[in-house]
């Protein structure tokens, strides 16, 4: 589907499109369409829904811009953020946090954020409750929304199903649910529930075991690899090198929780002492001084570890 807008002159074109056409790619990314200008006209091609709803934001904004003879990078989030709203599942009141990406609440996760946004690889190691793998996946939906890629793959090891995924794809999805759904939870928290939809229906958001990850290689990507612990040095081995132009990659994982059978090297162990210093990789380590989630779950591992401490000493 296509549909056309006219502007007016080139300077209404400059204040839509934003620096460096910073607007029209969080458009692109957040609705999944091509919007080509050429003689301050704009043409807009993709699935029909998106088009349409590409093409309400953008009557939106070029009001706005007539209006006030600008735009900020805000009002663009603002009209993206009350389409999703609209959506018969949304909250109108709830705005999603992927349009900016979660706010980090330690230094640590201030600098996990930090690694992510410079390097191509950042790896987030550490316990249940830093922060590691919502971080990761905010910032991967702030990616899309933002244009700087035109996907995500967000994956994990299905061990307990000995990345076996066998009878495809009948009970595809009954198989590989329970080893997503964290996966899921975390992209409920940055968009609404529809907008997810159209994104997997269009294949602009993919989340799979890491077993699918094999054979490919994925241009303007942004991979999460989750559980990482889980993995063998071969399959991460094989998931570092699905990396291709302009894609970025962040693994996370906790060491200390490997469901990997006895005597098993994890992947995870192992690729952190091949590739710690390596330019364009950083290792993030986050500690119990990171964990937000709740007063509790610091008390229960502190008392762990003092459990452990003392077993240990005797």
């Amino acid at each position: 589907m296509e549909k056309s807008i006219r502007l007016r002159d080139k300077e209404e074109a400059y204040a839509l499109f934003g620096e460096r056409d910073r607007h029209l790619k969080m458009i692109r990314g957040h609705f999944d369409v091509k919007v080509f200008a050429r003689d301050n006209n704009l043409r807009i091609a993709g699935g029909e829904q998106g088009v349409l709803d590409a093409y309400v934001a953008l009557l939106a904004l070029i009001e706005k811009v007539r209006k006030y003879g600008q735009i900020r990078t805000q009002d663009v989030e603002s009209a993206l953020l009350r389409l999703d709203s609209n959506d018969g599942d949304s909250n109108p009141e709830i705005a999603p946090l992927g349009l900016q990406g979660a706010k980090p609440m330690t230094p640590g996760q201030e600098a996990y954020i930090e690694a992510i946004k410079s390097c191509n690889v950042t790896f987030g190691v550490g316990p249940a409750g830093t922060g590691k793998t919502f971080l990761a996946t905010s910032m991967a939906v702030a990616a899309l929304i933002h244009g700087n890629v035109s996907k995500l793959v967000l994956v994990r090891p299905a061990v307990e199903a000995g990345e076996k995924l066998g009878f495809l794809p009948g009970d595809y999805q009954a198989k590989v649910n329970p080893y997503l759904r964290p996966i899921f939870d975390a992209l409920g928290a940055m968009l609404p529930m529809q907008q997810i939809q159209r994104y997997i229906e269009r294949d602009v958001i993919e989340v799979a075991p890491l077993a699918f990850m094999r054979g490919r290689t994925l241009d303007r990507a942004f991979i999460l690899l989750d559980e990482a612990q889980n993995t063998t040095p071969k399959q991460m081995l094989m998931f570092l090198t699905r990396l291709g132009r302009r894609s970025k990659a962040v693994v996370t994982g906790d060491v200390s929780q490997t469901d990997l059978p006895d005597g098993q090297r994890s992947g995870l162990v192992d690729v952190i002492g091949r590739l710690d210093g390596v330019e364009g990789v950083k290792v993030c380590r986050l500690g119990n001084s990171d964990i937000v989630r709740d007063d509790m779950v610091q008390r229960i591992i502190d008392a762990y570890e003092t459990s452990d401490a003392k077993r240990n000493g005797s």
